[in-house]
C-alpha cells in the first residue's frame, strides 16, 4: 500500500492475493496472522484470525469495539459525545504489504490494520488513516514527502520479581560493554529476529538507565515508521520472553531517574532532495526546512498531549536529563527539544533530519507523527522564521535571558498539555474533532486515574501497561 492510499480493503485483487498469501504462509508453518493497531491510549491492541481466515479478513475486516478508542491504559473507559459507549462495531482490515512472519513467535505473522466503518468509511479515530492523509496532504500541496524512524528504548527485567516490582536483568554500566555482554544471547536473537522481519538496524547498544537498552531503525514514510515502532516493540517483546526476560516500554518504571524515550527522526524531501541538507540556511537547512522547525517548535507545548501522552510521561520530562523540556532548538543539542542533526560530512543529503526529543512510547506513533507534521507543516505554509538556537543546558540559561529568547518549560503536568491541545486549532484540525475529542477525553482520564499518587505510585501504575 502506498502512503498515499485512502483506505484499504476492497481493492481489486487483495482478496486473490491474500488468498495466496494464506497459502504460503500455511507452507511456512504459519497457523495465524496478529492485526494489530495502537489506541488512543498508546496501547497496542490485537485480534487474531487462523492464516486460512486471511482473505476472509481482507475481504470483509474483522470486528473491533469502537470503545476502544476511549480506553485507557488500565482497561477503564471514558467516554466522549460520539465514542465510548458499547453501541457500534467497526471493521480491522490487514495492510498485506506490511505482512511480517514473527521471526520470534513461530507460527504466527503480523499485520498492522486500518480501521473502517461497516459502511466502508474510515473511521474518524483511526491514527494510521489520519497520518496516510496528512501525509497525502503534504505531498498534494506542498510537493513534499517525509522520512521518519522512532527510536525504541526500553527496561530489561528479571522475568522471576516478585509481583510487579522492578529488578534490571542486568548489572552493567550505561552504555558498558558488560552491559552489552551480560544480554549478549537475547540481543542477537533481537537482531537476528529484526533482520528475518526485514528491519533494518542502524545501532543496538545499553542506554543511560539501569537495564535499559536502545535500538535505532532505518527511516521509512511516516506510516511505515509507525508501523516499525509497533513491530519492532512486538519482537522485543517476545525475543525477551523466551529467555525469561519481562520488558517494558513505559516512559518510567521508576519514580526517580532516567525514563524510556521515543524520540522521533523526521525529514521533509522534495524531488528526491532532503530539504534539511544543502541549503542556505543555517546548518544547511533550505528556508522551508527552517519554517518547518519554527511550526513544530510553536507548537510543541499542545504536541505533548500526543508525543508525552501518560501521567508517567511528566516522571521522563525532566531538566538536565536529555530528554528536551523546554522550547529550544540547536544543532546537536541533547537538552534541547528539537535537535538539528546534520550528519557526517559527505553523507550529510542522505543523514540530515530533525530530532523531536519529548516523545517517548506510551505516544501512538501514528498520532505522534501527524501531529508533528502538521506543526511543522503549518510553520512551512507561513514561513514561520526559526527563533536563535541555544548551546548547552536551556536549565541554566538565567530566567529573563531564558524569556528574552523564547525558551520556556513544557506543560509539567498532563493536565496542561491538555489546555495547550484544546486551543491549538492547527492541531484539533489536523486529526479531526471526533478524535481530538478522544484524546483530551482519554488524557483527562489517565490524569484523573492516577490523582494522589506519588511519583513512585504514577511510575508502578504504568510499569508494565507499556
Amino acid at each position: 500500500m502506498s502512503e498515499s492510499d485512502p483506505v484499504p480493503g476492497g481493492r481489486p485483487g487483495e482478496v486473490e492475493r491474500a488468498t495466496a498469501l494464506s497459502g504460503e504462509l500455511t507452507g511456512q508453518g504459519v497457523h495465524g496472522v496478529v492485526l494489530a493497531y495502537v489506541d488512543t491510549a498508546g496501547i497496542a491492541r490485537v485480534k487474531t484470525v487462523p492464516t486460512a481466515k486471511l482473505a476472509a479478513a481482507t475481504a470483509w475486516g474483522v470486528g473491533m469495539s469502537p470503545v476502544f478508542d476511549t480506553f485507557l491504559a488500565d482497561d477503564s473507559i471514558v467516554g466522549t459525545d460520539v465514542l465510548g459507549s458499547p453501541d457500534g462495531d467497526l471493521r480491522l482490515y490487514p495492510d498485506l504489504d506490511r505482512l511480517t512472519v514473527l521471526a520470534a513467535q513461530p507460527g504466527w505473522a503480523w499485520a498492522p490494520v486500518d480501521r473502517i466503518t461497516q459502511e466502508g468509511a474510515p473511521h474518524p479515530a483511526c491514527g494510521r488513516t489520519v497520518l496516510r492523509r496528512i501525509v497525502a496532504g503534504a505531498a498534494e500541496r506542498h510537493g513534499i514527502t517525509f522520512r521518519a524512524a522512532v527510536e525504541v528504548e526500553w527496561v530489561v527485567g528479571r522475568g522471576d520479581a516478585d509481583g510487579d516490582a522492578f529488578v534490571p536483568a542486568v548489572s552493567g554500566p550505561a552504555y558498558g560493554a558488560a552491559r552489552q555482554v551480560e544480554l549478549s544471547d537475547c540481543a542477537a536473537d533481537l537482531l537476528a529476529a529484526l533482520a528475518a522481519q526485514g528491519v533494518d538496524v542502524e545501532q543496538f547498544h545499553p542506554e543511560y538507565a539501569a537495564g535499559q537498552f536502545e535500538v535505532s531503525v532505518g527511516a521509512l514514510g511516516p506510516v511505515a515508521a509507525a508501523d516499525h515502532s509497533v513491530l519492532v516493540r512486538q519482537t522485543i517483546r517476545a525475543v525477551s520472553a523466551r529467555h525469561g526476560l519481562r520488558v517494558s516500554f513505559a516512559p518510567a518504571v521508576l519514580g526517580q531517574g532516567v525514563g524510556n524515550g521515543g524520540h522521533l527522526h523526521l525529514s521533509a524531501w522534495r524531488d528526491g532532495t532532503n530539504l534539511h541538507a544543502g541549503g542556505t540556511a543555517r546548518y544547511g537547512m533550505t528556508a522551508e526546512a527552517e519554517s518547518f522547525v519554527a511550526g513544530v517548535l510553536g507548537h510543541l507545548p499542545a504536541l505533548t498531549a500526543l508525543t508525552a501522552p501518560s501521567p508517567a510521561s511528566r516522571l521522563r520530562l525532566r531538566p538536565s536529563q536529555w530528554a528536551g523540556v523546554f522550547t529550544a532548538w540547536g544543532r546537536e543539542t541533547r537538552e534541547a527539544a528539537l535537535r538539528i542533526v546534520t550528519g557526517t560530512a559527505g553523507i550529510r543529503d542522505r543523514a540530515a533530519n530533525l530530532e523531536v526529543k519529548p516523545v517517548d512510547l506510551a505516544a501512538n506513533p501514528y498520532l505522534a507523527l501527524a501531529s508533528v507534521i502538521a506543526a511543522g507543516l503549518d510553520g512551512l505554509a507561513s514561513s514561520a522564521p526559526l527563533p536563535e538556537e541555544i548551546t548547552g543546558d536551556p536549565a541554566r540559561l538565567d530566567p529573563a535571558a531564558a524569556a528574552a529568547r523564547g525558551v520556556r518549560r513544557l506543560p509539567v503536568t498532563l493536565t496542561e498539555s491538555v489546555a495547550a491541545f484544546r486551543t491549538d486549532g492547527v492541531l484539533r484540525e489536523a486529526l479531526g474533532p471526533v478524535l481530538a475529542d478522544a484524546v483530551i477525553a482519554v488524557r483527562l482520564g489517565e490524569a484523573g486515574s492516577v490523582e494522589g499518587l506519588d511519583d513512585d505510585g504514577v511510575a508502578a501504575a504504568y510499569r508494565w501497561k507499556y
